[in-house]
């Protein structure tokens, strides 16, 4: 058996990287942590003969030689034909911030100088990476036993027998979540919020959901839009991208967009396909407000 998965785990410091490592060791795969970057392609040529189905090599890329070297082997991977998948793992820099700071440790690139000044500077060494990446996980909104959830949803058998995909509902007023590779704005939906005995409930319940769904045009253009969800999933999947994360965003992200991102869901797992189809529903923002 040859190795069927390899990952590559980076991202910014902070953002969970040593979480993800033990969820990926839950899940069965095999993790190697710290690797320096340099023994990476060595590593995934002597374990692709291996019985190891599922390698998972986190890296950290903080230092300036590092970095070139992860540069140079994730080149040396492509060149000798070694697939391979880049998980980047990223957060706010407030939530960045908070976290150096409640764990009294300094960031790794700040000097003598703010903790900012570090996270700013790692941030600018790894844009061009990040930009590269096949996942991309926002970890500023998400505590520990939710980020190993997220990993669960996505790699729990690895990466390559469907297209994964994530329909993220959000609040406009908190932001765009930056992991969002598609963004649906569906304000266009008269909210919920306006109504007194609806405005305590969310898109969960089905009293909120039925007056969503039933609003006036609402059922086609679902239908419609995950028709062209569906149209671009094949792209995808020959470009290599095996998770999607589909951002529907609404005002407060607690009514519309927590309704319509489980119809689309829902919609996307249960018509059958050309290609396999594994989607499922997560809100960023309900009970935030």
């Amino acid at each position: 058996m040859s190795t069927k998965e390899l990952l590559v785990v980076t991202g910014m410091s902070g953002a969970g990287r040593s979480t993800v490592a033990h969820a990926l060791e839950d899940l069965g795969w095999y993790v190697v942590d710290n690797l320096p970057p340099s023994l990476l392609p060595e590593l995934a040529v002597q374990t692709k003969s291996s019985d190891i189905a599922s390698l998972a090599v986190v890296v950290d890329v903080r230092g300036g030689k590092f970095f070139d070297a992860l540069s140079n082997s994730l080149q040396t991977l492509k060149d000798s034909g070694i697939s391979y998948r880049l998980l980047f793992l990223d957060a706010t820099d407030q939530s960045l911030v908070q976290r150096f700071e409640s764990t009294r440790r300094p960031h790794p690139l700040q000097a003598k100088d703010r903790i900012v000044d570090g996270i700013a500077r790692e941030r600018s060494k790894l844009e061009e990476l990040r930009s590269g990446a096949d996942v991309v996980i926002d970890t500023s909104n998400l505590n520990v036993h939710q980020l190993e959830k997220r990993i669960g949803e996505i790699f729990s058998a690895g990466m390559l027998d469907a297209i994964r995909i994530n329909v993220l509902s959000f609040g406009y007023k908190y932001g765009i979540p930056v992991d969002s590779d598609l963004v649906l704005d569906c304000r266009f939906i008269p909210n919920p919020h306006w109504i007194p005995e609806l405005r305590p409930l969310t898109g969960l319940t089905k009293e909120v959901s039925n007056k969503v769904l039933t609003s006036e045009g609402v059922s086609e253009f679902v239908k419609s839009y995950v028709g062209v969800i569906r149209q671009m999933m094949p792209g995808y999947l020959r470009e290599g991208k095996k998770y999607v994360t589909i951002a529907i965003g609404c005002t407060g992200g607690k009514h519309r967009s927590v309704a319509i991102s489980e119809e689309i869901a829902k919609q996307l797992s249960s018509e059958e396909s050309l290609i396999e189809i594994s989607a499922h529903a997560t809100h960023r923002d309900v009970g935030r407000e």
